[in-house]
């Protein structure tokens, strides 16, 4: 007989797919906000999100990062571009234990729906969500889409927030349950005005922002200038800040991505380390992790996001490389004794070769 497998770290022993007990003074029940206020060193990264009603495309995705991240953010249409819903996607993630961030954008829901998702999300078990404004539908290949920016990043965050700490809608009708979540936004120090970027984060954190993750940094002492503005100002004692990074497949790649979207900066030194190296997908990999070693020594710097556009199966290699996690592992969804039984029920379904009913599945499995 195999003896029971001990509990692991952050997990529910009641089940996987439930949220972790309450602590005192954390506003969520997920991982990401444990590990933040714990004082490690947390990655965070994001899942592609498939162009497929096909669950399994998203736990393919999501599978290569076991064991090496402690979030994924689902994405919420970015640049303008449809794709799975992050809703969606947060619910098939949460059911298997995984630790979502659930990404809102402005741009295609007015305050009504964005607040439903909220509530629903919480309800999935969705501890962790990213309030943002939106690519403009003139960004994606739907440009006679109507935009909606009914609220905007800001009032998104302070929506948000007063649905948890005061129990209501924007309406001002109460809550028979709050949300708990952790609220998290993003950040640019990397495109002008670069005096007002400190400022920004700092209305950020205060409309609600307990988290922020930044666009790609590829220029270290530029962001080493705009974290010591914002600690100067007192912000980074107020927010857990995750810094973007992600590996360039090469140097036409970066020259591409510095001229068609907008708000990343990448320094001429970067192209031209690139162009002279001899594999440069490998040198991009490279980069993206003696960047995560130079950033994870400014003050202020919480953890990293770990951007890796179609190099996803890059993220653990870049992140044993970096040794951002000093040997500590992050959860990791482990083979249970129902996955066998749950599969062969599943495939019986799919190929309409089921020769018991229902209710006489549901006996057997018991």
């Amino acid at each position: 007989m195999t003896p029971p497998r001990p509990p692991q770290r952050d997990e529910n022993p009641a089940g996987i797919h439930l949220p972790l007990e309450p602590l005192p003074g954390h506003s969520s029940r997920g991982r990401l906000e444990r590990v933040l206020r714990r004082g490690e060193f947390a990655v965070t990264t994001e899942l592609n999100p498939p162009d497929s009603a096909d669950p399994e495309d998203v736990y393919n995705r999501a599978k290569v990062f076991d064991g090496w991240v402690d979030a994924i953010n689902a994405v919420d249409a970015s640049g303008a571009n449809c794709h799975m819903s992050s809703v969606g996607i947060c619910a098939l993630l949460t059911r298997m234990g995984y630790a979502p961030v659930m990404q809102i954008a402005c741009r295609d829901k007015n305050r009504i729906a964005i607040q439903g998702d909220v509530l629903g999300g919480a309800a999935m078990g969705v501890a962790n969500i990213l309030c943002l404004t939106g690519d403009g539908v003139q960004a994606g290949d739907q440009p006679g889409a109507k935009p909606v920016f009914d609220l905007d990043s800001m009032s998104l965050l302070e929506t948000v927030r007063i649905m948890r700490d005061n129990g209501k809608f924007l309406s001002g009708r109460k809550l028979t349950t709050p949300p708990q979540v952790f609220l998290g936004a993003a950040i640019n120090p990397f495109a002008p005005p670069y005096d007002f970027r400190p400022i920004h984060l700092g209305k950020k954190i205060a409309a609600g922002a307990q988290f922020v993750q930044s666009q790609y940094c590829f220029d270290v002492p530029m962001f080493r200038t705009f974290m010591q503005k914002a600690s100067d100002l007192g912000l980074t004692e107020k927010v857990f800040v995750l810094v973007g990074v992600g590996p360039l497949a090469s140097a036409k790649t970066a020259k591409w991505i510095r001229s068609n979207v907008p708000g990343i900066h990448i320094p001429d030194s970067v192209i031209k380390r690139l162009e002279g190296a001899e594999d440069q997908k490998a040198e991009g990999k490279r980069l993206c992790i003696d960047i995560i070693n130079e950033v994870k020594e400014i003050p202020g710097v919480s953890g990293v996001h770990v951007m890796a556009y179609r190099q996803e199966e890059y993220v653990a290699e870049i992140v044993d490389e970096s040794g951002v996690l000093k040997g500590r592992r992050p959860w990791k969804r482990e083979v249970r004794p129902d996955d066998a039984l749950v599969a062969e029920r599943l495939g019986h379904i799919l190929q309409d070769d089921v020769t018991e009913t229902q209710v006489d599945m549901v006996k057997t499995a018991h």
